[in-house]
C-alpha cells in the first residue's frame, strides 16, 4: 500500500484521456504515471489504474452524518442505531438504478463487516423527475432550450416558480416546462391576494367549514405521498370555491387557508399574514 505520507496520489495532468482499447483505464496509456516503485522493497511497480469514480463516495456519504466530527471511527456505534437507517432517502430519476445498487451494496457490506447496525440503509427511496424544456427535448446549451429560474423569478415571483415546479406534473415522471403554466400559477396567487385583501369578513356558512376541512384532509395526504400537483389543484379549485362565496367566508377561513399555503408559496403567505393584523410569522403558527 501507497505509505499514508504519500496521500493523496494526484492524477496526472494531461490534456485528454483517450481510450485504450482493450478495457482498460485511459490512465494505462500514460507510463510516467503507472510506472513507480514499490514503497517497501524499492524495486519495479505499477500503479493500479482500475479505480473508484469520485461519486464512489456518494454511496455511502449519508452515514458520516450522523457522527460528522469523530476523528476515530466512521461513526460512533450508538449514533449509527439510532440515526439509521435512513428515514426518507429521495434522488433524482438518473440516479435509481446504479446509485442505489451500490448504495445498498455498500452498506450491506459495512453490515457484513460490523460496522453498521442494520443491512439496509433506507427505509424509504422515492426518485424525482425531470423538467425537460418546452420542446421535450432535455435542457442543453448546445440546444439553445435552458430554462434561467433567475428571470421566471424576476418576472413572475419565487412563489410562482415554487408552486409551478409542483403543479406541473407528476413528481416522479419528466414534465416539459410551459411558460403558458407558470402565467396560470401567477394568476392564481394574485386570486388569492386579492381575495384576502378584499375579504369580506363574514360567518362562514357549514359548506364553507366543510370545504376547508376537505382541502386541509388532501394536502395533509398529498404532502405525505408527493403528490405536489394535486395538492396545488385542490388549492386551485378551492380558491374558484372561495371566490363564489366570498360573504360566506369569515377571516378565520382565509387565516387556515394561508397557514396551509405557506409551506408552498412562503413568501405571500407570510405577507398576507401580516397584513390581517399579525405580528407573529405565519411559521409558528400550529399546523391545523
Amino acid at each position: 500500500p501507497v505509505p499514508e505520507k504519500d496521500l493523496p496520489v494526484e492524477l496526472p495532468y494531461i490534456k485528454k484521456y483517450q481510450p485504450t482499447g482493450t478495457g482498460e483505464s485511459p490512465l494505462a496509456n500514460i507510463p510516467k504515471w503507472v510506472n513507480t516503485k514499490c514503497p517497501r522493497c524499492g524495486g519495479k511497480a505499477k500503479r493500479e489504474t482500475d479505480t473508484m469514480p469520485n461519486w464512489a463516495g456518494s454511496n455511502w456519504y449519508f452515514i458520516r452524518y450522523t457522527d460528522p466530527k469523530n476523528d476515530k471511527f466512521l461513526a460512533d456505534s450508538e449514533k449509527l442505531k439510532y440515526w439509521m437507517p435512513v428515514d426518507w432517502y429521495n434522488g433524482g430519476m438518473e440516479h435509481t438504478t446504479l446509485h442505489l445498487l451500490y448504495s445498498r451494496f455498500i452498506y450491506k457490506f459495512l453490515f457484513d463487516i460490523g460496522v453498521v447496525p442494520q443491512s439496509e440503509p433506507y427505509q424509504k427511496r422515492t426518485t424525482h423527475g425531470v423538467v425537460l424544456a418546452e420542446d421535450g427535448r432535455k435542457m442543453s446549451k448546445s440546444f439553445g432550450n435552458v430554462i434561467n429560474p433567475d428571470q421566471i423569478i424576476k418576472e413572475y415571483g419565487t412563489d410562482t416558480l415554487r408552486i409551478y415546479e409542483m403543479f406541473m406534473g407528476p413528481f416522479d415522471q419528466a414534465i416539459a416546462w410551459s411558460i403558458q403554466g407558470v402565467k396560470g400559477v401567477r394568476r392564481f396567487l394574485e386570486k388569492v391576494w386579492k381575495l384576502t385583501l378584499n375579504g369580506e369578513g363574514g360567518k362562514s356558512s357549514e359548506r364553507v367549514i366543510r370545504a376547508i376541512h376537505k382541502l386541509n384532509k388532501k394536502i395533509d395526504e398529498d404532502l405525505e405521498a408527493t403528490k405536489f400537483n394535486t395538492l396545488i389543484a385542490a388549492f386551485m379549485e378551492f380558491a374558484n370555491f372561495w371566490q363564489e362565496n366570498k360573504k360566506e367566508t369569515s377571516k378565520d377561513i382565509i387565516e387556515r387557508f394561508l397557514i396551509l399555503l405557506a409551506p408552498m408559496a412562503p413568501h405571500i403567505s407570510e405577507e398576507l399574514w401580516q397584513n390581517l393584523g399579525h405580528k407573529k410569522s405565519i411559521f409558528l403558527e400550529k399546523w391545523p
